[in-house]
């Protein structure tokens, strides 16, 4: 976003999100699942469009065991991120926990697809 006076600003929304997905970081870190998956829901909140935050609430929920929920947050950070790789990756891995490896391998076959793109 551009000011009247044509500098750059912040929303301030983004900058909330952002110290929210750092403290959920912190908190999976350390190990605290149902603490970090709150900070991750809170920074989705301020911005529903911090894909960081949809990765590190797929990856939490995963861990807890909610399998079904982190399939859901992993398939909004693979619509956020379309042609990132480690989205594709995350979503395989998740969808492999599930059990679900037809839907798995075709995840991982994009990750890879777009993984050679990137090398080219």
């Amino acid at each position: 976003m551009t000011s009247d006076t044509g500098t750059e600003t912040t929303n301030p929304g983004d900058s909330r999100a952002k110290a929210l997905y750092k403290e959920g970081f912190g908190l999976f870190a350390k190990g605290q699942l149902e603490p970090a998956i709150a900070r991750y829901r809170e920074a989705l909140t301020a911005d529903p469009d911090l894909a960081i935050a949809w990765n590190g609430l797929a990856l939490a929920l995963a861990k807890q065991g909610d399998l079904e929920a982190a399939i859901d947050a992993a398939e909004k950070l693979v619509e956020l991120e379309p042609d990132d790789p480690l989205s594709h990756t995350n979503l395989s891995r998740i969808l492999m926990q599930k059990g679900l490896i037809p839907e798995a391998e075709d995840a991982k076959a994009r990750a890879t697809s777009l993984q050679m793109k990137m090398r080219r």
